[in-house]
């Protein structure tokens, strides 16, 4: 299976304490501190339970997300990429994590947004080609199992898929132990160099 259009969501530590408005300035100062990476903001906050707030981008959209009711960052890439299940599984994961390592670090929040490394939930945006059944998680398990070894190291952790066919395909991965972002983006790194 030639697993594209990956996503990944980091959940937030304390969903309650930045309110949403905050990343629309953020949001754009990225915007206006690029040459064109990122290109518009959209603002969902209203909706319950929706996409949040999304910056806009060619490659990927990154949101803060409470599809679930559940506050994190959703990274959504949209262009192809090329590699292995577990190469492409790798790339948008260290976007993902640097991404949130960028937002923990934003000044205007003060240190008020952390993320939980510890859970993360993988999903593909593309119902036609990677249906939520349990053929498409045969597929992609492998990749999964070798990326949370990478991440997690030596801790045990599950996946737990989603099955629900109403819905897109989904996987949460979960580790026994906490950890935090930047250790997590360590962790990756130090796997792909070996």
């Amino acid at each position: 299976m030639d697993v594209q259009k990956i996503n990944f969501k980091i959940f937030v530590a304390e969903p309650d304490g930045v309110p949403m408005s905050a990343f629309i300035p953020i949001f754009h100062s990225w915007i206006q501190a690029t040459d064109g990476d990122f290109h518009d903001v959209a603002d969902y906050s209203h909706m319950h339970a929706g996409p949040g707030v999304l910056l806009l981008a060619h490659e990927a959209n990154i949101s803060i997300d409470q599809t679930g009711n559940r506050l994190g960052l959703l990274y959504n890439q949209k262009q192809p990429l090329s590699g292995t299940t577990l190469e492409k599984l790798r790339t948008v994961l260290a976007s993902t994590l640097e991404t949130c390592c960028r937002i923990e670090t934003e000044p205007s929040l003060q240190g008020k947004f952390k993320f939980l490394g510890g859970e993360m939930l993988f999903l593909i945006n593309d119902r036609l080609l990677s249906p939520n059944t349990e053929e498409t998680f045969q597929a992609v398990r492998s990749g999964l199992d070798a990326l949370a070894k990478n991440v997690y190291g030596e801790t045990d952790f599950a996946l737990e898929p989603d099955l629900d066919p109403r819905q897109r395909f989904a996987v949460r991965i979960a580790a026994g132990s906490r950890f935090d972002v930047a250790t997590l983006l360590k962790n990756l790194g130090a796997a792909r160099t070996n």
